[in-house]
């Protein structure tokens, strides 16, 4: 069984769209959305959810009023500044600048501020036309993204063998961080989703170095290659002095979003344009290179 994540170094460059398409050619896979804090592949997938599982992502910390002999402490000694004096005067926490720490929590003379979990988060397995597919919703804000990918990767891991796939694809996040590094850990391999422009190439000049400390095997394709060629020529330069294959090069193409407004991959909206045979090539290549099998735990 191999395990392929797609990523890209920042958002807008059609990785979710071309993770689609390649969800169309591909068969006996499980699809995996780690793009927690904003997923959008089941609006292409239109999934029907089969199960639905809550996910905790830290501490919410609150003041009962009533116990409340605004002493004033737990305003003092918060360090992020989270505890301010509503229109009555009595402390409120702001649970976007509060970490979680409960500091206050524990200096309360009178226990009037506790915690609680935060279950503010789902994650789904759901039924669709291209196969199983486990997601995730995130509220706004919310915490432990990483480990919200993780879990959920760890599930499609479990139905994978259970219905002995060949293959597991996820939709990574953008850019580098710890949703990024949840999606690199235990993968077989990587394709990089590189938009022709300078932003792009910055971006992802920073995911590949990411990446080499995972020892992973990556392989690229250039998205909109013809809005920039002086910049697609520097990524295919890059490329090349970085050892990393570039599977193709897809143009500019408006059928992506024609397809996406209908909830179709390319593949299903026009099987015969260009962009869906360069993408027909791109996963014969992906799909036989050599890659480690997935080491998931």
């Amino acid at each position: 069984m191999q395990e392929i994540t797609i990523l890209s170094g920042k958002g807008g460059t059609g990785k979710t769209s071309i993770t689609a398409g390649l969800a169309s050619i591909a068969s006996k896979a499980v699809f995996c959305d780690n793009d927690v804090d904003a997923a959008d592949l089941h609006l292409i997938f239109n999934p029907e959810i089969k199960e639905e599982h809550a996910f905790a992502s830290g501490l919410a910390m609150q003041v009962n009023k009533d116990g409340c002999i605004d002493c004033g402490f737990c305003i003092q000694e918060c360090r992020f500044d989270a505890i301010k004096r509503d229109f009555d005067g009595k402390p409120e926490i702001n649970q976007f600048s509060c970490e979680g720490c409960r500091l206050c929590e524990r200096i309360c003379p009178v226990g009037a501020i506790s915690s609680k979990q935060n279950n503010n988060n789902s994650w789904f397995v759901s039924d669709t036309r291209m196969g199983t597919l486990v997601h995730a919703k995130m509220g706004p804000g919310e915490e432990n993204s990483g480990k919200l990918v993780s879990t959920i990767r760890k599930r499609a891991k479990e139905i994978a063998k259970a219905t002995n796939a060949d293959f597991i694809i996820n939709d990574g996040p953008p850019g580098i961080g710890c949703p990024v590094i949840a999606s690199l850990t235990g993968t077989g391999k990587v394709l990089l989703v590189i938009e022709a422009s300078v932003s792009g190439f910055h971006d992802i000049q920073r995911l590949i170095e990411l990446n080499k400390s995972f020892n992973l095997p990556q392989f690229a394709v250039i998205n909109k290659f013809d809005i920039n060629h002086e910049i697609t020529q520097t990524i295919e330069e890059y490329l090349q002095h970085e050892q990393i294959p570039l599977l193709g090069k897809i143009p500019f193409d408006p059928s992506f979003v024609m397809a996406m407004i209908e909830q179709k991959s390319i593949i299903e909206f026009d099987s015969i344009a260009e962009t869906s045979s360069i993408l027909r090539k791109v996963w014969e290549q992906l799909s036989k290179a050599k890659s480690p099998v997935s080491t998931i735990k």
